[in-house]
């Protein structure tokens, strides 16, 4: 069984919600959410590994960021897919089989002399159980 969460046209950054979902994949959802509240309290970074272009670097992991914003949709996200997997009794030992960002559809946002494209990302979150091993006697 898996629980599953699909959100399209978030209004937060493809960039930073591709290097958040890369950092918590295949995490445990306890760890995956302790880790979005340091970075939203600023108490961690997320490496940035593949859009580190004007990014500075962070003491131990090289070129990182604070995506408070991203962060707190993502956490909201993972929240409401744990609450998909208790609602069809699942148990509390979850971890984040898949978890993606894309790019959302392109919305304008009208300024006085010019347009500007707003940021819309589409995530998708798969929750699954962790499987214990048996210890053979």
């Amino acid at each position: 069984m898996e629980a599953k969460v699909n959100v399209k046209d978030l209004g937060i950054s493809t960039k930073s919600s591709i290097e958040i979902c890369n950092f918590i994949r295949n995490k445990e959802v306890n760890k995956a959410k302790k880790i979005l509240e340091q970075v939203i309290d600023k108490k961690m970074a997320i490496p940035f590994k593949r859009f580190k272009g004007n990014i500075a670097h962070k003491k131990g992991i090289g070129p990182g960021s604070y995506p408070i914003k991203a962060c707190g949709q993502i956490l909201q996200l993972i929240k409401s897919a744990e609450a998909n997997a208790q609602n069809m009794g699942m148990g509390k030992d979850l971890f984040l089989a898949h978890i993606s960002a894309s790019k959302g559809g392109k919305q304008w946002h009208f300024g006085r002399k010019r347009r500007r494209l707003m940021k819309r990302t589409n995530i998708k979150i798969i929750l699954k159980e962790i499987q214990k091993k048996e210890v053979k006697k």
